[in-house]
């Protein structure tokens, strides 16, 4: 059996774990090479959740190639520019070309808008959008060089679409995103490269999976937990569920950069069982 994505190659941030890692090992199911970078450590002003570690990223490289893909796994920060662009350049002359890039690095923190100081605000900005406008500036030259078009996914979120409480920073951010990926889709359309966004509600990741977030929901209960977060956490879909899986975001972008959605571009796609439009 031959997958939609046979031939190609995938470029893909935050790849060693959660969705990322969901990402890579969906792609690679239908026929993807793989181009893999994340930071493997923790960021400085993110204390709710640990970051991802060099045995994570390994363990990435080692599903993709028992699905007997190739993939090229660098650890980079996205704030790096010329960390990216070398990932980007060392991975496109080992696999021979690329056509799909996955800006799907970031991070996330909860907290009062007055209590964001001037550090948090910048890490988050320098993260969750500069570390995208680096993701696809690396890439973009070998997508229009490669003569063949191509497909950018940027990872947003639902915070990209609306606002949402404690969280003006990532938000901001996340806003910011859409904003690169309308802009590169008009600019780069002559190209036959499109840009889309994805808009995931909350993921079953450590990312939401933490007590500070469950704490968000339960600011009344001194020991909050999962179990009693869940409820509260589903009241806030449409779709009677808590939150979605990995491979559920993954399914969308499976789609989304194959060319089953050829003439998709400039979207912004909700993957949020309903959570925009409560």
């Amino acid at each position: 059996m031959t997958g939609k994505l046979d031939g190609k190659v995938a470029f893909i941030t935050g790849a060693a774990r959660s969705q990322g890692r969901s990402h890579a090992l969906r792609l690679a199911k239908e026929g993807a090479d793989i181009i893999a970078i994340d930071l493997c450590a923790p960021v400085d002003t993110i204390e709710m959740y640990p970051g991802a570690t060099e045995a994570d990223l390994a363990e990435t490289v080692k599903l993709v190639e028992d699905l007997d893909r190739r993939i090229v796994a660098t650890k980079a920060d996205v704030r790096d520019s010329a960390a990216v662009k070398k990932a980007v350049d060392d991975g496109v002359a080992e696999l021979g070309r690329l056509d799909i890039v996955l800006g799907n690095a970031g991070v996330f923190e909860i907290a009062p808008a007055l209590e964001i100081t001037d550090e948090a605000w910048q890490t988050m900005l320098d993260v969750n959008l500069t570390g995208v406008w680096n993701t696809c500036r690396a890439a973009l030259p070998h997508l229009v060089a490669g003569g063949r078009g191509g497909s950018i996914l940027l990872t947003s979120s639902t915070a990209g679409l609306k606002g949402t409480p404690n969280t003006v920073h990532y938000t901001a951010t996340k806003h910011g995103v859409v904003g690169i990926m309308r802009t590169l889709a008009n600019e780069f359309g002559q190209h036959s490269i499109r840009v889309n966004t994805v808009h995931p509600t909350g993921v079953d990741t450590v990312m939401i999976q933490n007590p500070k977030t469950w704490g968000l929901f339960l600011p009344d209960d001194p020991n909050p937990s999962r179990e009693k977060a869940e409820a509260i956490f589903a009241t806030t879909n449409t779709l009677p569920i808590p939150w979605v899986e990995p491979i559920d975001i993954s399914n969308a972008i499976a789609f989304l950069v194959s060319d089953e959605a050829r003439y998709i571009t400039g979207a912004t796609l909700p993957v949020d069982a309903g959570y925009t439009i409560k």
